[in-house]
């Protein structure tokens, strides 16, 4: 039981913990972490029994490189594997090379251009043809094809000359330094070249509904709305896995999925966990591990700035003083979530503690819409210039205490004359285009933008990382603020954590004075498992549970 959910937390580094997670342009040396990992590996033939990993959203988007969300990660990371990846304390490992390129190995030039990579050998992909550096420099450019739907192309736009020196070798060089470069490279999962040989169009590859990858475990089956199965890989290169079957079950209804988990037919519960309002309960459940751990996610109250609705600040300050978010994490969430004021973790060493500070005042919102000319009509709701200031909220259908949320706001909206309507959806039509290609007026949407224990999360902010105004990333509010894109641009450049805070602070001022989306609360989440159950560990360094399931044991 964590009695403190921050404590030990990788978002309080040191100088020199800091300057190690700038390795990529620094030269400080990011080590191999020994956290979760033996000294033996164990050969994923003699992995046995079935695990069950239940997801209240359900994963639909198998290639890591076309538009996703947290939940797709959770497939990614038993299908595949990264160059490295980040462990809790926020230090790189390797996965599919031999070390973590730095300055200080020679992996990295001393100005952050020069790059150049050791792969492991003998890794095979799961039909059994060789892993070369031709699959990597493969993932590396997939993103930036201009026919390729990609979900993100920061730090791959940067890159070029990527060359394979010889099968387990490969160079590249960056048009310019790029401080986040190495978290992105955690945060990218190789696919196979040969699986899009002779593919006209990559969207619509085979391989991106029958995923083969390098990693713990091999893609068996998929019954949408269901489950899928996923198989231990007797071939796999690295630790594990130790379970045989891995089936990641789709259970929509919270309630439902924390009834199963009681009943033990669920053995681990994954993202949205347990609700707070079954804790109490979970925590003396016989035979459970229950805990409540810190999480680099934040809930919000997104909206889409290119409704007419949203366009004058005075709108968006109104909606922000009209949410109570304090009486709704004490009332639904039973006071364990945190208030913030912004999407960097209250743990970061990026965290801007000077933000204003959110005050739910019904008189002060009426007052910004009347001075700013939004005057109400006969049915209540205000208008102006013949816009109406109605719009629809969706989220998740099933996440009862979202839906009760809603039904909150929606009341104190009611009082200051703007009329919301609630819209939810399944989360496979919630989180696909409609979310990602900005198909919603607001959502009630939990994210982490970070990458890794970086704090860039340009892909989120960034003018140009629009889909829906042409561009690729995850600006999915299609936020627009030229001094924004000029500080990200300034982060990216700067190497040493102490430059980069105060850029970084003040680009969290910027957005809260915006408000492209309401800040609600930084998430903290109870995690539930079977005594029986070990390996998962909290990690505010990825997005989901699974960061580390090739460890994980019955």
């Amino acid at each position: 039981m964590t009695d403190d959910p921050n404590r030990n937390s990788p978002f309080r580094p040191s100088r020199r913990t800091a300057l190690r997670l700038m390795g990529a342009g620094a030269g400080a040396l990011m080590l191999p972490s020994a956290i979760g990992r033996s000294a033996a590996l164990a050969a994923g033939a003699d992995a046995t029994g079935q695990l069950i990993l239940a997801f209240s959203q359900e994963p639909t988007v198998f290639n890591p490189f076309m538009p996703h969300i947290e939940v797709d990660e959770g497939i990614h990371f038993a299908v595949f594997d990264t160059l490295f990846t980040f462990d809790p304390k926020g230090e790189l490992y390797p996965v599919l090379v031999t070390e973590v390129p730095t300055v200080a190995n020679g992996g990295i030039s001393a100005d952050g251009l020069s790059w150049k990579i050791k792969l492991k050998e003998g890794v095979t992909w799961h039909d059994g043809t060789p892993f070369t550096a031709e699959d990597v420099k493969f993932s590396l450019e997939l993103p930036v094809d201009p026919d390729f739907r990609s979900w993100r192309t920061t730090g791959y736009n940067l890159m070029k000359d990527i060359t394979v020196v010889s099968p387990t070798e490969l160079t590249w060089t960056m048009t310019q330094p790029f401080a986040p470069m190495a978290a992105v490279l955690g945060s990218t999962w190789i696919v196979p070249k040969h699986a899009f040989d002779g593919v006209a169009d990559r969207n619509s590859a085979p391989f991106n509904n029958a995923p083969i990858g390098t990693g713990p475990f091999v893609w068996k089956e998929r019954m949408a709305g269901d489950h899928i199965r996923l198989e231990a890989n007797p071939d796999y290169h690295g630790e594990g896995p130790f379970i045989k079957t891995l089936i990641v079950k789709y259970i929509p209804d919270l309630n439902v999925m924390y009834t199963q988990f009681k009943s033990g037919d669920v053995d681990v519960v994954g993202l949205q966990w347990i609700t707070p309002d079954h804790y109490e309960e979970a925590k003396a459940l016989p035979g459970k591990t229950v805990e409540i751990a810190g999480a680099g996610s934040f809930e919000s109250f997104a909206l889409n700035m290119m409704r007419p609705q949203f366009q004058e600040l005075a709108v968006r300050q109104a909606l922000y003083a009209a949410i109570d978010k304090q009486s709704i994490i004490d009332a639904l969430y039973y006071g364990i979530p945190q208030v913030t004021e912004t999407y960097m973790p209250q743990q970061s060493y990026y965290y801007n503690p000077d933000l204003p500070k959110h005050e739910f005042n019904l008189d002060a919102a009426n007052k910004l819409l009347d001075d700013a000319g939004w005057a109400k009509g006969p049915d209540g709701i205000r208008a102006k210039d013949g816009v109406k200031l109605a719009f629809t909220n969706s989220t998740t259908a099933g996440n009862h205490l979202r839906e009760q949320a809603q039904q909150f706001i929606q009341q104190t909206f009611k009082e200051i004359g703007v009329e919301m309507t609630i819209s939810n959806l399944p989360p496979a039509v919630m989180w696909g285009e409609f979310w990602m290609q900005s198909q919603f007026d607001t959502c009630i949407v939990g994210m982490n933008t970070l990458l890794g224990a970086d704090p860039d999360n340009s892909d989120y902010f960034m003018s140009a990382n629009s889909a829906a105004r042409g561009g690729a990333g995850q600006n999915t509010t299609c936020y627009q603020n030229p001094e924004v894109d000029a500080l990200f641009k300034q982060g990216g450049e700067t190497f040493v954590p102490e430059d980069r805070k105060p850029i970084y602070q003040k680009i969290q001022e910027l957005i809260r004075h915006d408000l492209p989306l309401l800040p609600l609360y930084q998430y903290a989440v109870v995690k539930g498992r079977k005594e029986n159950v070990t390996g998962p560990v909290p990690n505010v360094n990825n997005r989901i549970d699974t960061w580390n399931v090739n460890t994980w044991k019955m």
